[in-house]
């Protein structure tokens, strides 16, 4: 029988894992994946090279140069994910860096810049087959989502798993920083106005802490399967 395409929508905590459960469902299923937050990232990326963070973050001048902002997702044809680039330049490395995680919940928090990219994600999910993950995915951009996962696990193997991703391309980083970086990340996310971080109803709670990437790989499958 064939498998009817739906919609997957993965929130949660920063560096839970979100990403990676995501890409091996999507390979897994044949769907398309949508990194949201690297969307996030690129907005953060942008501001920061063209100088608008400095001490602080130039809303209002953000505001005014979206429409120069062009975030799209190409094939890597080696590992078989799509990547960001941002203006036609291929960012995925430095969307990771500790400098734009500093910012990047600010630039979240902006109405305008979640209104842009939200409906770009909305574009990309209309004809199923999508796994997307983020902090506002099944809340906001696919509140009719027919499965949502929201991922949790303790702040300190959090913090270690962003910390060794950060040392494969060696970073002047602590991992006292690092965690202090995902907590206030959490709160900011948490607590903004415009479509905050929250655990909908509906959402399939998963505490990855002791979990391996294929543990939660059978458990989201069994939970797909009952679906079709």
């Amino acid at each position: 029988m064939t498998m009817k395409k739906i919609t997957i929508a993965i929130d949660g905590y920063s560096s839970t894992g979100k990403s990676t459960l995501a890409k091996a469902l999507a390979k897994k299923m044949g769907y398309l994946y949508v990194d949201s937050g690297a969307m996030y990232r690129a907005v953060t990326l942008y501001a920061l090279d063209n100088g608008l963070i400095a001490s602080e973050l130039n809303q209002n001048q953000l505001i005014s140069l979206l429409p120069q902002i062009q975030i799209e997702f190409k094939m890597n044809p080696e590992t078989g994910i799509g990547e960001v680039f941002l203006n036609g330049k291929n960012v995925e490395q430095e969307i990771r860096s500790m400098r734009v995680s500093e910012w990047v919940s600010p630039v979240s928090a902006i109405s305008e810049v979640r209104t842009k990219l939200v409906s770009q994600q909305q574009s990309m999910g209309l004809k199923k087959g999508v796994v997307m993950d983020g902090r506002d995915i099944g809340s906001v951009v696919f509140p009719n989502a027919e499965l949502k996962l929201f991922l949790t696990a303790d702040d300190d193997v959090r913090a270690k798993r962003r910390f060794d991703e950060l040392m494969q391309k060696p970073h002047n980083v602590s991992l006292e920083s690092v965690k202090a970086n995902l907590i206030a990340r959490d709160q900011q996310d948490s607590s903004r106005e415009d479509s905050p971080l929250i655990q909908t109803q509906e959402s399939v709670v998963i505490d990855n802490s002791k979990l391996t990437i294929q543990d939660q790989l059978d458990l989201v499958l069994n939970l797909i399967a009952g679906i079709n």
